[in-house]
């Protein structure tokens, strides 16, 4: 139980604030925003911190060890990763669908909020299709990538920057340990930052509340049971689907078998990292090689998060209702899912990234930085389910990546060499 509750602490006392800061916007309205600057103390120490933070950090790629794996490995580990996290974020757009966590709640009130938004330098509307791609992936002078606003732009340049950096060689480890000690650096400040989060997000969420009313916590409590219900629907249906694309009805088996520790741990810890002993020792136990399971763990810790695309779809979709905007048309249904995907891959690329891919959706979209508690406080709700996704899915993806390299028989092979306990 103290392992548990040390596992949980930073969540649970997120949560305890959240929830006191709810009752206290029920209660005394639109009151609460006295104590508002004390949530935008909050917001604008992690705005100060977001640019070095994602660029220190991406770029860090320049000390990468191991970078030269064996081509057919990676090819199927991107193929694996890249096919399940956008079955996710389908999944995650048809139950947002049928479940709106908004719908039927009263928005009115956030046109208020939407009167201060940042409003975007360019409309989208009038540009051509590549124009927006232009627009999207870069922009027009480097000093433009050192705003909130282009947080997509600079993680872009962040990638480029790293490996350019590795590629210079041996001239340039001064650069690659620079970028190493500074992503040290600003976790640590991150970390500072973040003793003042029950205070800064429970202030600024009871203001929120305050002025929006308490519809919305409505919404959030249908937004956590839609997400339940996904994960169980892709925890035991797609989970299930994939091992037998790996191996068949023998492949089910002996992935059930073995999913109960990685499963177990992934809840108790919160964390993919901590969950990968229990992930190596799974997926040794279903026959999956030591080479290709040392490389699709590992980078399935960092890379791929099927949970955290459910909760980008969810995230998106909570804010498109909110501010009254289309759900349906096919560009924002492209726009959402992409986004979602990317969400996912950014949250685990980056330490801390959970804000920084909140942060990358208020960016992409235009919404005003003024409701990143709002969707904040969905990350924290749905941190247990999430992690469980995150975590046990690299498991059955390196049965998948498994049968892409070493064929059909892969299960047979390693039933007849004993390698399954």
């Amino acid at each position: 139980m103290k392992k548990f509750l040390s596992n949980y602490k930073s969540s649970l006392t997120l949560l305890i604030a959240i929830i006191i800061g709810g009752i206290a916007g029920v209660v005394f309205g639109t009151k609460t925003s006295v104590i508002q600057p004390l949530g935008d103390l909050f917001l604008n120490l992690m705005f100060m911190m977001i640019v070095p933070l994602v660029f220190f950090s991406i770029a860090a790629i320049a000390n990468m060890g191991g970078m030269q794996r064996l081509g057919r490995i990676m090819g199927s580990i991107v193929i694996v990763f890249l096919g399940t996290a956008i079955i996710s974020a389908l999944l995650a757009f048809i139950g947002t669908s049928i479940v709106n966590p908004l719908e039927g709640t009263d928005t009115s009130a956030i046109k208020s909020l939407m009167e201060q938004a940042e409003k975007p330098e360019t409309s989208l509307e009038n540009i051509s299709v590549l124009g927006q791609l232009v627009n999207t992936f870069t922009v027009s002078d480097f000093s433009l990538l050192l705003s909130r606003s282009n947080m997509l732009q600079l993680i872009v340049f962040s990638v480029l920057f790293g490996l350019a950096t590795a590629l210079a060689g041996e001239v340039a480890k001064p650069v690659a340990a620079f970028l190493t000690g500074e992503t040290a650096v600003m976790m640590k400040m991150v970390k500072m930052v973040m003793y003042y989060a029950p205070i800064g997000l429970g202030a600024y969420f009871a203001a929120v509340i305050g002025q929006l009313g308490p519809h919305i916590l409505e919404g959030y409590a249908r937004g956590f049971v839609l997400y339940l219900l996904l994960t169980l629907v892709y925890y035991f249906g797609f989970f299930t689907l994939y091992a037998y694309l790996a191996g068949r009805s023998e492949g089910v088996k002996i992935f059930w078998k073995n999913a109960f520790t990685p499963s177990i741990t992934a809840i108790a810890t919160c964390s993919s990292a901590a969950s990968i002993p229990a992930n190596l020792e799974s997926t040794r136990k279903m026959g999956v090689p030591k080479d290709i399971a040392e490389t699709v763990i590992p980078l399935g810790a960092n890379m791929h998060k099927d949970g955290s695309v459910f909760g980008g779809v969810l995230k998106i979709v909570f804010l498109f209702t909110l501010f009254g905007k289309d759900v349906t048309s096919p560009s924002n249904i492209l726009s959402i899912i992409a986004v979602s995907f990317l969400v996912g891959a950014v949250m685990g690329a980056i330490p801390g990234g959970g804000m920084i891919g909140e942060m990358l959706i208020l960016s992409i979209f235009g919404f005003p930085p003024s409701v990143l508690p709002i969707i904040a406080v969905i990350s924290t709700i749905i941190d247990a389910p999430a992690t469980l996704l995150n975590s046990t899915g690299n498991t059955v993806c390196a049965m998948m990546v498994t049968r892409l390299v070493e064929g059909e028989n892969w299960l047979k092979r390693s039933i007849s060499r004993s390698e399954i306990v």
